[in-house]
């Protein structure tokens, strides 16, 4: 399998095309004289990210949440850096849509909702974006929350805590073995 193959079969779990993934296939090439003025992330904003992150991928006893793999962050750089300037525009005035939505649907900033709130508003949101990406035409924007839930996924699932704790890890692996049997309720194995 290439690396063109592989990136369409992620994109297949990721529920459809994955946004910046020409950075798979050629790195980040953006320089920082190239970064928009407008494109800047405060430290509250990396927090936002981070709880949104933490609202998809949540700690468990079994392993960290997404908040641990530093997602804000992990956020912060692809669309800074990978993203076309079309998604960066999506991508930041969907934060301020996220945050004008937990205000009017559930009367608060994100940040002082309940981890329940958080979920439910969330879970409306993928909802509509969900909705949104099946009458998408090609040249539709992208919907925010979308770029939100990859970037968690992909960010998470590519960390440190993402591969050694929410999936099976083996760094140093004996023989291929292509058949191995799989018990209801193991987690996959990470391919780093």
């Amino acid at each position: 399998m290439d690396r063109r193959d592989a990136i369409a079969r992620l994109g297949l779990l990721f529920g459809g095309t994955l946004i910046g993934a020409e950075a798979f296939l050629s790195g980040c090439v953006r320089r920082p004289e190239q970064t928009a003025e407008w494109l800047s992330f405060s430290s509250e904003t990396i927090a936002l990210l981070d709880e949104v992150g933490e609202t998809i991928l949540p700690t468990t006893p079994a392993s960290a949440g997404a908040k641990a793999a530093g997602i804000g962050e992990f956020m912060k750089i692809i669309v800074t850096d990978c993203y076309e300037e079309k998604d960066q525009r999506v991508f930041v005035e969907g934060i301020q849509k996220l945050r004008d939505a937990s205000v009017d649907r559930k009367g608060g900033d994100f940040m002082d909702l309940s981890v329940e709130e958080r979920h439910e508003l969330l879970v409306e949101i993928d909802r509509e974006a969900t909705e949104y990406n099946r009458s998408k035409t090609k040249d539709d924007p992208n919907h925010y929350f979308a770029l939100m839930k990859q970037l968690t996924l992909w960010g998470y699932f590519t960390s440190e805590v993402g591969s050694n704790q929410a999936l099976r890890y083996l760094p140093v692996p004996g023989r291929y073995e292509g058949c191995i049997p799989y018990q209801k309720g193991d987690r996959a194995w990470a391919s780093n």
